[in-house]
């Protein structure tokens, strides 16, 4: 089994080569009509950012610090496949994925017909499919699976933030994301408490249910990726701040730490970005992320079936 280079954590692969970046459209309002998000009004004030009991301390999960938050509005849920074939309609814009002619599909999700596969070192079930897109999420002849109303997947940072300038928006900073995912709630470890999401009984999101990555019982309901709009919101009205698919930040990933070990991987990652989320392939096992503190960095060219976005506009 040939193997991609491993150069970040098991969360999230990153491609260890580089191509340029496509230009990015011009910042301003979408034309009225274009797309018709469902934006949610995020009060502003003290917030919070970190927490006191971190569970991945070398992630740079803690301390819990408060911030300063000024209002802004945030699309309730991840940009949609259907919203964002209106921007490649409207703009013509060819996604990193597309440059490269690849990106990263979790094993199950590889189509028979796709034959022999290279995966990511140590995480093999990470594989490498030639023509995997957004539009064709798990590779060629898979354009069913991109679902109008699921989170559009296979979009890099470059992808991400020059759809939130074509609608006029941003990607959210990291201390805007947190506090959007409280709620108003506090230090609690996710968007809708403290309640530790189970294999069985308790499933308020849309992660890993079995032996990952093995068996997924999806107890759920979903085995991939569920609807942008589906368990119960959050106190601010947002959806699936927690798994379904990661989401990037608009910050560079960044860990205050001594240690030589935490020093050599963040020397690794440079000019890496802070996803937040965690996505339908954690599990508290194997990838404790879904929670709201918790954060990964990740290469700001790199896309897979399990990394998304959404907008935010400052008021």
């Amino acid at each position: 089994m040939a193997s991609e280079t491993r150069c970040t954590s098991c969360c999230s692969p990153s491609r260890a080569a580089k191509a340029s970046r496509t230009g990015l459209p011009s910042a301003g309002p979408v034309p009225e009509g274009k797309v018709n998000h469902t934006i949610v009004n995020i009060p502003g004030g003290r917030g919070l950012i970190g927490t006191k009991t971190p569970r991945i301390e070398n992630d740079g999960e803690g301390p819990l610090r408060p911030t300063r938050i000024s209002p802004f509005r945030m699309t309730a849920t991840t940009i949609t496949n259907a919203e964002f074939a209106k921007f490649i309609a409207a703009t013509g814009h060819t996604t990193e994925a597309e440059t490269f002619g690849w990106s990263f599909v979790f094993w199950q999700q590889v189509p028979d017909a796709i034959g022999l596969t290279r995966g990511v070192a140590g995480v093999e079930w990470w594989r490498r499919v030639d023509g995997a897109i957004w539009s064709a999420p798990n590779g060629p002849g898979s354009e069913g699976a991109c679902l109008p109303d699921n989170p559009v997947v296979h979009v890099s940072w470059n992808d991400a933030k020059a759809y939130a300038a074509w609608v006029g928006g941003r990607l959210p900073s990291e201390a805007e994301w947190e506090h959007a995912a409280r709620g108003g709630q506090g230090d609690v470890a996710f968007p809708w408490g403290d309640d530790e999401p189970d294999d069985e009984a308790f499933t308020p999101c849309n992660i890993w249910q079995g032996d990952f990555p093995h068996f997924n019982t999806a107890a759920d309901g979903y085995q991939t990726t569920a609807p942008a709009k589906s368990f119960e919101p959050n106190a601010y009205g947002l959806f699936n701040l927690v798994g379904n698919v990661w989401e990037w930040t608009a910050d560079p990933f960044r860990v205050k730490s001594l240690k030589r070990s935490v020093q050599a991987r963040l020397h690794a990652a440079r000019g890496f970005k802070v996803s937040k989320g965690g996505s339908f392939l954690c599990h508290r096992s194997y990838c404790y992320r879904y929670r709201i503190a918790a954060r990964s960095g990740t290469s700001p060219d790199s896309s897979t079936t399990h990394q998304g976005f959404r907008v935010v506009w400052s008021d």
